[in-house]
């Protein structure tokens, strides 16, 4: 006999004919309370904190219907299983709207209710022992690929896995496994961008490469507008693929999902990345091709991306599309601006492609940096997926995607670069001219250790603008981020555990592209 595991009250006024069924489940290390009526439970369950309610439908005296209401009264999250002779539809439904857990209709055999009582007294601890060994052996096959050489799409791989058992775990802390899941992936990131220093710039001219933001118009809108149907395309400044899954599953109802993946360019910020995804076009072209629209020595995300449309068009143009009507374009920068493409959805719908351009999760990574009550709130990583779906399931953009299901419109949706909790700050030497960002910078003769940053001599290699001469660029590897010598301690205390872009990780650089379809 195996140690007491759950306590079960069973309320039934036949009790005596289930005593082969009480028996069967006390073998098996339960504790079988067997009451005839309702009233006598309801003092039972009062007095004592039982774990699993087997409840008689027919019973005499008080109904088991009504026994129902006043046992989740009394305790709201105590399981009821309703047992009953009835299979009317009807009895069902009274059932169920008075919030019972499960029902089983009689006879009932020993092993049926052996399955409903571990589901409900079990489930928590076979999950967990089945999480716990799929685990182990993901963590297994992810350090023998480290050993191996690996390629961009290896690279995708590791991430999604990494990714997908970050939400996983989300659901149980009590492993304790999710500090082990973070060594790994700081692990993954030292030799992601090792790869990436190796084989960027061979990328940029090669044909054996991964989908670049240069890429994602291309090879996700044109093939709507080839075959003349409307598409919107829906760019959500900053979210990394952990965030995505961890709002997917609320628009399973409405779209079917399919996801595929590619590779920001760096640096891994929004001047960069997000106007080459528009332009079709790498910054060190934009400039040359554009220079009135690449404004020279500005380099913030305001200024460099006001012109999307522009370049959206122009990609356009230069591909052939005329569109008819007109490309609409749209940038969310606040909330007012969300509750009036939401007002306006069903006529900004029709037309062939309507571009949105999300900034919140951005605006939401900035300011946890500024902000005490946000770092309280989202600590780490699986606090910040947490927060964003909270916002996500109560926005303005849910409501539109669910609208845009409605009108059986096709979504194309994407993020132009991810970001990365810093944790390790890196010195670096550079002018009072040099970029203010943490995750990259561009100045004369900049200077960081190399175990820290990519340093980047000759731009013009990597496709980026060289500005001056002596200009380069220093890109942040792993999770570091560049602090001055000059009061070096306050601002490496200041921005530790902060979120930003712009370097080289796997979650700013393996990027999804998702085709949401309508129901």
């Amino acid at each position: 006999m195996t140690s007491k595991k759950a306590s079960i009250i069973w309320v039934d006024d036949e009790i005596e004919l289930l005593r082969p069924h009480l028996m069967f489940l006390e073998e098996r290390g339960y504790q079988v309370t067997p009451v005839t009526n309702a009233e006598d439970a309801l003092i039972l369950i009062k007095d004592k904190a039982y774990d699993l309610v087997l409840l008689d439908e027919m019973l005499n005296g008080m109904d088991g219907l009504t026994a129902l209401g006043e046992i989740k009264t009394i305790n709201p999250s105590l399981p009821v299983i309703m047992v009953t002779k009835s299979e009317e539809e009807a009895l069902m439904e009274d059932a169920i709207g008075g919030k019972i857990d499960d029902y089983l209709t009689k006879p009932v055999n020993p092993s049926q209710i052996l399955l409903t009582c571990k589901k409900y007294l079990e489930a928590r601890k076979i999950e967990s022992a089945k999480i716990s060994r799929e685990y182990v052996l993901r963590f297994n096959e992810v350090a023998l690929k480290l050993m191996s050489p690996l390629t961009w799409q290896d690279w995708i791989d590791i991430y999604v896995n990494l990714a997908q058992w970050e939400v996983e775990l989300d659901d149980y802390p009590e492993l304790g496994l999710r500090q082990t899941l973070l060594d790994q992936k700081r692990e993954c990131n030292v030799e992601f961008a090792k790869f990436i220093e190796r084989n960027y710039a061979n990328w940029l001219d090669s044909d054996d490469a991964p989908l670049f933001s240069t890429d994602v118009v291309q090879h996700a809108l044109f093939p709507f507008l080839d075959q003349n149907k409307s598409v919107v395309f829906l760019v959500m400044d900053n979210l990394r693929l952990d965030q995505w899954l961890a709002i997917e599953d609320l628009l399973y109802q409405s779209f079917t999902i399919s996801k595929e993946y590619y590779y920001s360019i760096i640096p891994t910020a929004t001047p960069y990345s997000r106007n080459a995804i528009f332009s079709g076009l790498f910054p060190l072209e934009i400039e040359e091709k554009y220079p009135e629209i690449w404004e020279k020595e500005v380099d913030d995300d305001s200024s460099r991306n006001r012109h999307e449309r522009q370049l959206l068009e122009l990609q356009l143009a230069k591909n052939e599309y005329i569109l008819k009507p007109e490309l609409k374009y749209i940038k969310i920068l606040d909330v007012n601006e969300a509750r009036n493409l939401e007002r306006n959805i069903d006529s900004m719908a029709t037309s062939p492609l309507l571009a949105i351009v999300l900034n919140f999760v951005d605006f939401l990574a900035h300011s946890r940096s500024d902000s005490e009550v946000l770092k309280e709130i989202a600590p780490d990583e699986s606090a910040y997926r947490s927060l964003t779906r909270s916002w996500f399931e109560h926005s303005h953009i849910y409501r539109i995607l669910k609208r845009l299901s409605e009108l059986k419109s096709t979504i194309i949706l994407t993020s132009d670069h991810g970001s990365i909790r810093s944790r390790h700050g890196a010195k670096v030497i550079g002018d009072r001219e040099t970029s203010t960002n943490l995750r990259y910078k561009f100045g004369r003769s900049l200077k960081c250790d190399p175990k820290y940053a990519i340093n980047i001599p000759n731009p013009q290699i990597y496709k980026l603008p060289s500005r001056r001469l002596n200009t380069n660029y220093l890109i942040a590897k792993e999770d570091f981020y560049f602090v001055y010598p000059t009061d070096y301690h306050h601002y490496l205390n200041y921005y530790r555990d902060s979120f930003q872009h712009g370097g080289v990780s796997m979650e700013e650089m393996i990027l999804p592209i998702i085709k949401l379809e309508p129901k």
